[in-house]
């Protein structure tokens, strides 16, 4: 008997509030892991996480009954919670209340992680993925 098939790959970002670097060296390895331990309670399967100290990406494969509103509130809401209570963060974390969700082709997966855990050297180099970095600054321009 066949069962259906589902890929459906999304692609998050969303910024720090104000853009503020609040993503330091010293606490991203633990909200990556957390994002993952939280995507993955959701049945997500994440794929690459990565960011700069203002915003994040996130991409996962997510099960056909999630909600990306559902995903990206649950990541934003657990993630800033856990700096702020478990991590104790130097200065109060929190998201800006905007994200950014790309859906992905299954074909496009690869090119995406390695941007992802790439972003670091993308932005250093000026060699971004402009829908998804403009659709950042573009938010940044409509909340003053």
């Amino acid at each position: 008997m066949r069962a259906n098939r589902i890929e459906l790959y999304v692609h998050l970002v969303w910024a720090t509030w104000d853009r503020l670097p609040l993503i330091t060296p010293q606490i991203e390895g633990s909200l990556y892991r957390s994002l993952g331990s939280e995507a993955e309670k959701m049945n997500c399967r994440v794929l690459a996480i990565g960011g700069m100290p203002d915003h994040v990406h996130v991409l996962t494969r997510i099960p056909a009954t999630l909600p990306v509103s559902k995903l990206a509130q649950q990541l934003k809401g657990s993630s800033s919670h856990f700096v702020n209570h478990e991590l104790v963060a130097q200065r109060s974390f929190k998201w800006m209340g905007v994200y950014g969700a790309f859906s992905v082709s299954r074909w496009d997966v690869n090119r995406v992680i390695a941007y992802i855990n790439h972003q670091k050297q993308h932005h250093q180099a000026n060699d971004l993925m402009t829908d998804l970095e403009d659709y950042l600054r573009f938010e940044d321009r409509r909340a003053e």
